[in-house]
């Protein structure tokens, strides 16, 4: 019988990052009405603001753990994930409200982040360990890639 750490493993947090993406649908979907009112410089700095504003209540909300060691503190690029995040929310917003619409921003988006993270995987960047690409992850891009295409150029 599977312990309980790997059952949680193999459901919870598929299902999390299943949420993740939703969630990541909804917010790009937000701010590109933000924009379409405002512009995406606007949009982005409400989005950041009222996701700074969450985050802080959640963090207030969480338990402190009670170590007494500190833990060492994050390499310097890590403080950096806000650029990214800026820069994304900026430009779906752009792209949302043109032909590409919500399917095509999300599919094009998708490529970005399995090619970014088997980039990622196989050169070991940003500390993550080095992994050789197995041949069924290679052909897992065929049906991401033809299914995009599909969204985005019609059957």
């Amino acid at each position: 019988m599977p312990s309980r750490r790997i059952l949680f493993n193999r459901l919870t947090l598929p299902a999390l990052a299943l949420l993740a993406g939703g969630l990541l649908a909804l917010m790009i979907h937000s701010n590109s009405q933000l924009a379409r009112y405002s512009n995406p410089l606007c949009a982005s700095w409400l989005a950041h603001g009222i996701g700074m504003l969450t985050a802080l209540l959640i963090w207030r909300a969480m338990p402190t753990p009670k170590t007494s060691s500190r833990p060492a503190p994050p390499p310097i690029w890590a403080y950096l994930g806000g650029l990214p995040g800026a820069l994304v929310v900026s430009l779906a917003a752009i792209t949302v409200n043109s032909p590409l619409a919500m399917s095509g921003t999300l599919a094009i988006g998708m490529i970005g982040q399995v090619l970014f993270g088997l980039l990622t995987d196989r050169f070991g960047w940003f500390g993550m360990p080095r992994r050789r690409y197995r041949a069924q992850e290679i052909l897992a891009l065929l049906p991401i890639l033809s299914g995009c295409a599909i969204l985005i150029f019609g059957a």
